[in-house]
């Protein structure tokens, strides 16, 4: 892989692991989460290249399988409130099995699905499954990777969950030019399958501490009461009280929400504009991105991970914030800029197939120089509750990616791909800004919010001690 054995850095002492973790183990560890977090995206886009197909199947719109992408979104970005919680309780190897498991055993459901609402539930189960790979993958490298390396190992674990939207389109068209829209679902079982053993054989426990040990010995009762404090889902939405994550929430929803409102009308607008004519043909378009995400992943954890030393060494200690100077570049600057060449080129037919496709490609690449320290500011700001404030980031960031699945193909129809380009890059414009405030202001928000805390449960305390 990308980063060497020998340079792994430890987020806690080297006493604190069992002799079985070794360095390696590290290095398979994030290639099996790297696998994992793979499986819901690529889930989210393989049946772009089979709409039409699907539609015809179950007598109905692409509109409507359209919607049912839409949903899976939505339930992926549900899912976090639940497994965030669970993974901070119970560890991150038993939720990341069970959510495999029944990952497997929804997606043969849908493979199976002999009408068009028994399609639309077991998608949305199967999302609802999926987004917890993305939790507990993105925690466990926070758990074992010191922060100054900690990008650089997450940005290989990012290249699945990214590869995946794009190349699952390819796969996709090839299954269906060949074989039927169920034959898609019929290899993503067999992958979760592989995941599954792949994960019970070579992911080790990561947790530094389980909160399920304070659980041992309560009454039923009490067992329900504390795990009910625990697990309930406003414990992740109440983390929104902090501005700095909010922001990184809205920064990395821009970034989704443009991914999926390029790669989602692939067909419907390049097909007729370059005479494609099988789901096949159209499908190595997808090729582009997923070639660009491959390319980002060799640098753009290491670049975020170099900002941080450079701030080290300039200021003499580290702050999170710090991370964040390295995305601004690229999603103020090249991912907008990549956006409206796509979009005004194939709607004024200015160029060749190859202007799209190059456009396509600088886009992932530069999509890998910003989700890296995006997502590894969650993990550093708020180490002890890693998993819920990555959750909360993943469940902002899907809502808006069906937000951008659902609406760019009306928007498409009514203001043409460059209008919907120009909106799309002005999130992202817009997106920068606020993270730029963050890596200035972003450490006096947090110091504040918890000061102000601790001034209250400090009058909640004495009043109690009062009475």
């Amino acid at each position: 892989m990308g980063f060497r054995a020998e340079r792994v850095e430890w987020s806690t002492s080297k006493e604190h692991w069992p002799r079985s973790h070794l360095l390696t183990d590290f290095r398979v560890m994030t290639a099996v989460l790297s696998y994992c977090g793979f499986l819901a995206p690529i889930s989210s886009t393989t049946i772009l290249s089979a709409v039409p197909e699907v539609a015809a199947d179950f007598h109905t719109s692409g509109t409507i399988i359209a919607v049912s992408n839409a949903l899976y979104l939505i339930f992926m970005g549900l899912s976090p409130l639940f497994w965030g919680p669970v993974g901070q309780i119970y560890g991150r190897r038993w939720p990341c099995l069970v959510s495999l498991l029944l990952f497997f055993a929804f997606s043969l459901g849908t493979a199976l699905s002999p009408n068009l609402a028994s399609f639309f539930i077991f998608r949305v189960l199967t999302a609802f499954q999926g987004t917890s790979l993305l939790i507990i993958g993105a925690s466990c490298i926070g758990d074992i990777f010191k922060p100054v390396a900690r990008a650089t190992a997450l940005g290989w674990f990012l290249s699945g969950t990214l590869v995946g939207p794009a190349f699952g389109p390819f796969a996709g068209g090839c299954i269906i030019t060949y074989r039927t829209w169920r034959d898609i679902f019929w290899l993503q079982t067999a992958l979760a399958g592989a995941g599954v053993v792949l994960v019970f054989f070579f992911l080790k426990e990561t947790i530094h501490y389980k909160k399920s040990t304070e659980l041992k010995g309560l009454t039923p009762k009490a067992y329900a009461k504390q795990y009910w404090e625990w697990s309930n889902p406003w414990r992740v939405v109440r983390l929104f009280r902090y501005p700095n994550l909010i922001i990184v929430s809205v920064a990395s929803s821009s970034l989704v929400f443009n991914m999926y409102s390029a790669l989602t009308p692939i067909r419907y607008i390049l097909n007729p504009r370059f005479h494609l004519t099988t789901p096949m043909q159209s499908g190595f378009i997808y090729l582009a991105p997923g070639a660009g995400y491959l390319l980002g992943t060799t640098m753009g954890g290491r670049w975020a991970d170099r900002t941080v030393r450079r701030w080290i060494a300039k200021r003499g200690h580290r702050v999170p914030e710090d991370r964040l100077h390295s995305a601004l570049p690229f999603m103020g600057g090249v991912i907008p800029a990549a956006m409206l060449v796509y979009g005004w080129c194939v709607q004024t037919e200015s160029g060749g197939i190859a202007v799209p496709v190059v456009a396509l490609f600088v886009q992932g690449v530069a999509q890998l120089f910003c989700f890296p320290c995006l997502n590894v500011y969650c993990l550093d700001v708020m180490q002890g509750r890693s998993s819920e404030v990555v959750a909360g980031n993943y469940a902002v960031r899907y809502f808006f990616g069906a937000i951008g699945t659902a609406a760019v193909l009306p928007a498409i129809q009514k203001i043409g791909p460059g209008g919907f380009s120009t909106i799309s890059a002005g999130f992202l414009f817009a997106a920068t800004g606020l993270v730029y405030l963050t890596a200035r202001f972003g450490k006096g928000w947090r110091e504040k919010i918890d000061s102000d805390r601790a001034v209250r449960e400090a009058g909640e305390t004495a009043q109690v001690a009062a009475s």
